[in-house]
């Protein structure tokens, strides 16, 4: 009988030990047990404490489902923490993430990231993949793509004249829609002079600046956008996408030249202030261009392009490093000036490196 239960016991044993080793594929171990299949490091609870894998490990096609669901909503659940924070609380949202509180909010750099391919995707979206044609009609929120041809902007026109035939038809108002159709007309014929390299008895000379930096490579490219301007608008466009990066190395050193004295915050800090700001002007153009669309006046729309910036660099500066209300706005009003130089700093290097090449 003793023979009986030893044998059952090692058989137990050798059981438990093998299902340690080498479990059913899908199956959980239990906490305490076993090694992660990452790292290989031994379990102590439900996730690995050296890499963070779950113990867990799903092989089953609902787990592919499970896995974007918690993907998605974990981004998701994120973004409308961190958001409503960077537009009313951005002092707050800084300081909290660069003293540690980093797993509830998005970080700055994804954020970032987003609002650039969300502004960009904005204005593909609106129908432009340059730039904004202000008419004499005032007819300033039409973006009109010029690399795209005349084409598009023929479109909008046939598109404005079938809703105007509708709005005779049932007896409403036309004046409005009589100066979409003017304005549209009216980008159509300087796209034409545009393409045609501006030839013609009425055509309007369009350049840059003829000004001269002393900049060899800049002049350059100063030079071939005055013989080009629709091209030379829409490599602007491109390298502004792929090199908006840069802004934040360009701006951070200009932030740092404010607290020279305060030795408690360093680069890094300053480049997480930049980064979260850069969002947050991204997201205010973004919605800046939705109102212009949906018909908000322009008077209302250049108000906020010069009422939101200071008022939220000021917000943000008191928050994020703790100052006084006038230390705040003496630094408000330098970093204004010193956004403006990091601005045409990074239009510089544009100009260089997209119309050079």
């Amino acid at each position: 009988m003793s023979g009986d239960i030893a044998a059952a016991g090692d058989f137990i044993t050798g059981a438990l030990a093998a299902r340690t080793v080498e479990p059913h594929a899908g199956e959980s171990r239990e906490h305490g047990h076993g090694l992660c299949l990452n790292c290989g490091t031994r379990l102590i609870g439900a996730h690995c404490h050296a890499c963070g894998q779950s113990g867990h490990v799903h092989r089953t096609i609902g787990a592919i489902g499970h896995e974007i669901a918690h993907g998605v909503f974990h981004f998701e659940g994120k973004i409308w923490r961190t958001l409503p924070m960077l537009v009313w609380r951005p002092g707050d949202l800084t300081r909290r993430y660069v003293a540690g509180e980093r797993a509830r909010f998005v970080s700055p750099l994804a954020v970032f990231l987003f609002t650039v391919f969300l502004m960009f995707a904005t204005i593909s979206a609106l129908g432009g993949d340059i730039a904004e044609l202000a008419t004499p009609e005032g007819v300033s929120r039409h973006i009109v793509g010029i690399a795209g041809g005349v084409e598009k902007v023929e479109k909008q026109l046939d598109l404005a004249r079938k809703t105007r035939a509708k709005l005779v038809a049932a007896g409403k108002p036309t004046e409005k829609m009589d100066q979409d159709i003017a304005g549209l007309q009216t980008a159509i014929a300087a796209l034409k002079r545009t393409q045609a390299g501006g030839t013609g008895g009425d055509s309007v000379e369009t350049s840059f600046t003829n000004a001269k930096t002393g900049w060899a490579s800049l002049d350059h490219g100063l030079e071939k956008a005055n013989k080009n301007p629709g091209l030379a608008l829409y490599k602007l466009q491109s390298s502004a996408y792929k090199y908006s990066w840069r802004l934040i190395p360009i701006s951070t050193p200009f932030v740092a030249l404010l607290f020279l004295w305060r030795r408690r915050f360093g680069l890094y800090d300053h480049a997480i202030f930049v980064t979260y700001s850069l969002a947050f002007m991204m997201l205010m153009v973004i919605t800046l261009m939705i109102a212009g669309v949906i018909g908000i006046g322009s008077g209302w729309i250049v108000l906020a392009v010069f009422a939101l910036p200071p008022i939220h660099m000021f917000r943000q500066l008191r928050g994020a490093y703790s100052l006084r209300t006038f230390s705040a706005l003496w630094r408000t009003a330098v970093l204004l000036v010193f956004a403006w130089a990091a601005l045409l700093t990074f239009v510089s290097l544009l100009l260089v490196h997209g119309l050079t090449d």
